[in-house]
């Protein structure tokens, strides 16, 4: 069956679930470091530690992510929204002037100053429509003390507790 769902009527749906932010980073085929913003990501499983994040077929870090073995996963601090604009952004170096680590493990980046990061294995890759999705089996994790960036009807903000 296919759907018949206006895609403006979905996407200011979708706009009204808030999410926390997240850059993920690989190491393209030439040896460079490539990433993407993404608020579509999850746990997925405890045993093994597995977490998902969905990246567009058409985005340009693509073909490394489909070839990589490991990322990372950095979820962005509350003053972090320049960061996640500028991986959001196509066709620059994202990672000029960005503030990043090393991931323990393979050595990756990840976001300096991150509220938390994960340093994953490629498990596997999942076809999902005009995304693909990344499933990393977890090896590393660490947490700071910031609270998150969320994401929530287009724009950046911060958690308040009620």
């Amino acid at each position: 069956m296919t759907s018949t769902v206006d895609q403006t009527a979905f996407r200011n749906a979708l706009a009204r679930f808030a999410s926390g932010v997240t850059v993920v980073i690989t190491r393209n085929g030439a040896g460079s470091f490539v990433g993407f913003t993404a608020s579509a990501f999850s746990s997925l499983s405890l045993d093994p530690p597995l977490v998902l994040v969905c990246l567009q077929k058409d985005a340009d870090c693509y073909r490394a992510f489909m070839e990589a073995d490991a990322f990372t996963v950095s979820i962005l601090a509350a003053g972090q929204p320049e960061i996640a604009r500028r991986f959001a952004t196509k066709s620059i170096d994202k990672l000029d002037g960005t503030p990043v680590v090393a991931a323990p493990g393979t050595g990756l980046p990840r976001i300096d100053g991150a509220s938390a990061w994960l340093e994953c294995r490629t498990y596997s890759r999942p076809d999902g429509g005009d995304h693909t999705i990344l499933v990393g089996e977890v090896l590393e994790a660490g947490a700071g003390d910031d609270p998150p960036l969320l994401h929530f009807d287009r724009v950046y903000g911060r958690f308040e507790a009620s």
